[in-house]
This record gives C-alpha cells, sequence and structure tokens, in this order.
C-alpha cells in the first residue's frame, strides 16, 4: 500500500479514471452511458431495486438518478412498479427489452476487459478493494477509531 493517504488516494483515482474511459469506450459504440450500464447491471439481478440503491450502485444524485431513469423508461429498458411490501416506495426491474440490452452490454464490456483478467494478483485486489472500501464506510473498525462516510445523519471523519 502507498506510504502516504494522498498517495494511495492518486493510483485509486488514477486507477479508476482509466477504468472509467476503457468502459466509457466499448459504451460509447453501444450509445450508453456508464450511469446507465451501472443501472442496468444492478437491475439484471431480477429483484427490483428502490431509487436509494440505484443511486448509491450507479454514484449518482437523487435528481440525476430521476432523469435517467426517465430515459431508461421511456426507451422501454427499465419499468417501476410500486413496492408491494412498502407502498411508499417504488421499485425498478428491466423490460425484456432491458435484459437484451443488458446482455449485450455485459458481453462487449467483458470482451474488452479479457485482457485485465490475467492480472496476478486480479482476485486478490478485489478482495484488497472490498476491504478498504468497508474500512472507509466504517464497516470494520480499528482499534477504537471508526471512519464514517460523511452521508447525512453521520459524523465526518473519527468517531470516538
Amino acid at each position: 500500500m502507498a506510504r502516504r493517504p494522498q498517495e494511495l488516494l492518486y493510483l485509486l483515482t488514477r486507477a479508476e479514471r482509466l477504468a472509467v474511459r476503457r468502459v466509457q469506450s466499448v459504451l460509447d459504440e453501444l450509445d450508453c452511458s456508464v450511469e446507465a450500464w451501472r443501472v442496468l447491471d444492478l437491475l439484471s439481478d431480477g429483484q427490483g431495486h428502490n431509487m436509494t440503491a440505484l443511486a448509491d450502485h450507479a454514484f449518482l444524485p437523487a435528481p440525476s438518478l430521476t432523469k435517467l431513469m426517465d430515459q431508461l423508461v421511456d426507451q422501454n429498458l427499465v419499468y417501476r412498479r410500486v413496492d408491494p411490501a412498502d407502498r411508499r416506495r417504488v421499485l425498478a426491474h428491466l423490460t425484456p427489452r432491458g435484459k437484451q440490452r443488458w446482455q449485450l452490454l455485459a458481453r462487449e464490456v467483458r470482451a474488452d476487459w479479457q485482457d485485465l483478467e490475467d492480472l496476478p494478483a486480479g482476485e486478490e485486489l478485489d478482495v484488497l478493494l472490498t476491504e478498504l472500501a468497508e474500512a472507509l464506510e466504517g464497516r470494520l473498525t480499528t482499534g477504537s477509531a471508526r471512519v464514517t462516510t460523511g452521508r447525512v445523519g453521520k459524523a465526518v471523519g473519527r468517531a470516538r
């Protein structure tokens, strides 16, 4: 791991931007944004998801997600229904056309990333990044200090 937080942050930011740029180049050919791809990816599990989960998965603020969801509904890729368990919430699902679109996008992105699957520490990197994200979200504790996300209602920084 990098010695200083700014070095680690630089490496993570560089890798993330290069990865997004690479995925976006594939998605551009298919007229899809990275955010739409992320939404379709989450919905591909067939379970239906609420807007909060979709916003978190796509890294979008609520108003931007609403606009994106309206576009996906207009394209007949997604539909929204009231959650039968909690009628105050709305769940989004893929339409049959949305499933086909997601399968095409997933196939093309996987094909483009095939050369990266042979990285020596691929699985280990996945585990390490997951642990880092969980630690930064405050799920893992170290000693008596806990790092939190800074979302509304939570303290920012280290809590004692």
